[in-house]
């Protein structure tokens, strides 16, 4: 009787339990993709890029993902975080990537208000993982203004890109967003190189 009761009591401590909290983890970009070399700067003003910009979920350090092709309902995961927000984690990305390409005799992401220069402005529109019959992709698309001095645009476009993940894993997810958004990126550089034949740039 007493092997039964306490076998009794185990099983209602077992019941009572909380189930275990899943660990937290933190998610980097991989490297990025260099873009193509100027062979000499394309343009003689410092080129300085902003922290982005994200409106609702894209402000937070959650990943974000759809379990429907059209992603129109997107869910934040508790658990699978950034190791920093999408909107610095861009700018840094993109200053590095423009800084090694030589396309400027300098590319930071501060310069005094009064400094002459190209403003690159950054939108995050949408920068999400989906789940598709074939496996899961994912989906960036950024709206990048780059302003002179006088507040003029030279350019206003929006930039999307997609990427295939290798399997179902958070980690090739990442990965993918990786490729994806250096796709759009690279987009936005052949833009960017443009303007050094421009009178604008120079």
């Amino acid at each position: 009787m007493r092997t039964i009761i306490a076998l009794f009591a185990m099983l209602l401590l077992a019941a009572c339990s909380s189930p275990s909290v899943p660990d937290v983890t933190y998610f980097r970009l991989p490297p990025p993709t260099a873009l193509p070399h100027a062979d000499k700067p394309l343009s003689t003003l410092p080129i300085e890029v902003e922290t982005f910009s994200g409106e609702g979920i894209y402000a937070e350090q959650a990943l974000i993902y759809a379990m429907t092709p059209d992603a129109n309902a997107l869910r934040a995961y508790h658990y699978q975080l950034w190791s920093d927000p999408p909107s610095s984690a861009l700018q840094a990305r993109l200053t590095t990537m423009l800084r090694d390409s030589g396309i400027a005799p300098l590319v930071t992401d501060r310069l005094p208000a009064s400094s002459q220069a190209l403003r690159v402005q950054g939108s995050i529109l949408r920068y999400e993982r989906i789940k598709r019959d074939a496996g899961y992709i994912v989906e960036v698309a950024f709206a990048i203004r780059v302003e002179q001095d006088n507040g003029e645009p030279v350019i206003e476009q929006t930039y999307r890109a997609q990427a295939a993940a290798s399997d179902s894993t958070i980690a090739a997810s990442v990965q993918a967003f990786g490729v994806a958004i250096d796709q759009a990126f690279a987009k936005f550089y052949v833009d960017l190189a443009a303007l050094g034949k421009d009178s604008h740039a120079g």
